[in-house]
């Protein structure tokens, strides 16, 4: 179902984003309210508001901050925060040089795992983008699915066209094989959640946890823990939250008196069935706009 905010989307200044800030506006030329939320990186916002303003679209700054909670990694959205504070500035360099490291160790659990892939294999998709040395799940993904040694390879047959995880292929094998907890999984020296949200807050902004489906799946308890720990609201409309997910944690967030936001995750060619503005419920845009029109900028 189509909405008309959208407060989630991502960039090329991403790690696993495609286009850029400019684009993502032109693409969001029927929407109400958006807003550019990269990983670790805010820097999208100044074009993408400059943008927005021209389009006559109401714009809120962001960002997506990756954090740590009990163990458990979790994703903080900051809305209606000052891009220009520096310590996101410090948070983008530290995880940035963290990547590039990592990226190294990653190819080596992939070969650990069997598969045969090369440094100019994965050089030849991130040099085209703005993070040339890191080689995210989704590179690994991509140069895997479409390398024909593996055309027939039963192990892929879930990413392949018309498989149980073929909608968003290069993401799920990232989750499936590089997410926390799997065999590809090389951890970052992400900052606590609480200390996450205190810098949202320090620069004037909101903290909202992004989709709890993903994060929290099957962890209702931490979730419940997590919502009294200093957040300010949940995104509880994302393209990952089917019907009964969204009455949950529509219902905690009002128990709660948090905001409620809405986002769809858009990436791209990361995330193909993923697209602004879309989602699975009906999204209430006035309540949405209410809780942060404070932050929206015409």
């Amino acid at each position: 179902m189509r909405s008309e905010i959208d407060l989630h989307m991502h960039s090329f200044y991403s790690d696993d984003g495609e286009i850029s800030p400019k684009e993502l506006v032109e693409k969001s030329r029927n929407m109400k309210i958006i807003s550019v939320s990269d990983h670790n990186c805010v820097r999208a916002n100044a074009e993408a508001l400059a943008e927005s303003k021209k389009s006559g679209l109401g714009y809120i700054c962001a960002g997506e901050f990756d954090s740590v909670f009990s163990g458990i990694n979790i994703h903080i959205l900051g809305y209606g925060i000052d891009y220009e504070y520096n310590k996101f500035s410090e948070i983008e360099k530290n995880i940035s040089a963290d990547m590039v490291k990592n990226s190294e160790k990653r190819l080596e659990k992939t070969l650990n795992m069997g598969f045969d892939i090369s440094v100019s294999e994965l050089k030849k998709i991130s040099d085209r983008t703005r993070y040339k040395n890191v080689w995210t799940g989704e590179i690994f993904a991509e140069v895997i699915l479409n390398k024909s040694k593996y055309k027939n390879s039963k192990i892929l047959s879930p990413y392949r066209k018309g498989g149980n995880r073929s909608d968003n292929p290069y993401v799920s094998f990232y989750w499936d094989f590089y997410s926390q907890g799997k065999p590809g999984y090389v951890p970052v020296n992400y900052l606590p959640s609480e200390e996450i949200i205190k810098i949202i807050h320090e620069s004037g902004g909101k903290a909202v946890l992004a989709h709890p489906g993903v994060n929290f799946k099957d962890k209702n308890d931490l979730f419940d823990k997590f919502t009294d720990s200093g957040i300010d609201g949940i995104e509880v409309f994302s393209s990952y939250h089917d019907t009964a997910e969204t009455e949950y944690f529509y219902k905690t967030a009002k128990r709660k008196n948090l905001i409620i936001t809405c986002g769809s995750d858009f990436h791209g060619k990361t995330k193909p069935s993923v697209f602004i503005g879309e989602f699975k419920t009906v999204v209430p845009y006035d309540e949405i706009e209410n809780n942060l029109k404070e932050f929206v900028l015409y």
